[in-house]
């Protein structure tokens, strides 16, 4: 198992080293409920991440199956807030890259991490996804019902990652595993700029 200090050093050097995926800004319209509902089902990144922290809150148990999901959405909603108010907000889109490899590794690694923690790593996450739609808000928008269709769709993605990992039973850590490891592959296709 990834000590706790290689995790961090790792993801870490996959933000420095990653290239911008620009998945995010200036894409579609940015001025709706609907739009803000189907755009995370439109990028690899956003929902491998939100399947991802479902999966991994289902291995956990207990307090993680509500605490992590919500503090993802919640964090998000205050990223979205900081990227509507312009405010700058360092290695976004290099974030966006290493929450979808690290947060694969936690699940395909069956990382044990106390609730705290994990809250933690996914709101760090969050915070950077959630600044990269806020910024994608037009200045002469208000954004809510954007943000409230991109919360909506990426906590329906967290129940859904949920259900996967706790309705197979017995099997469901050897599938949350095998889905951790496809996310993290994703994630370095995304890196590599081949997906």
């Amino acid at each position: 198992m990834m000590s706790a200090k290689r995790l961090y050093l790792s993801a870490i050097l996959l933000m420095a080293a990653s290239m911008p995926a620009y998945a995010h800004v200036g894409i579609g319209t940015t001025s709706s409920f609907a739009a803000g509902f189907m755009h995370p089902l439109s990028g690899l990144d956003h929902m491998t991440v939100m399947i991802a922290v479902g999966l991994w809150a289902a291995l956990k148990g207990g307090k993680a199956v509500w605490a992590w999901p919500a503090a993802f959405v919640g964090v998000m909603l205050a990223g979205a807030a900081l990227g509507m108010a312009q405010v700058q907000l360092p290695f976004v889109e290099p974030g966006i890259l290493a929450s979808v490899v690290v947060l694969g590794l936690l699940v395909a690694l069956a990382v044990d991490l106390p609730v705290s923690a994990g809250v933690a790593i996914i709101g760090l996450f969050a915070l950077f996804h959630g600044h990269a739609h806020g910024t994608e808000v037009p200045e002469n928008a208000g954004g809510l019902e954007y943000m409230a269709g991109i919360a909506m769709v990426t906590a329906l993605l967290h129940a859904a990652g949920i259900a996967a990992g706790l309705g197979l039973g017995a099997r469901s850590r050897g599938f949350a595993r095998a889905a951790g490891a496809g996310c993290a592959a994703v994630g370095a296709g995304l890196v590599l700029g081949v997906l």
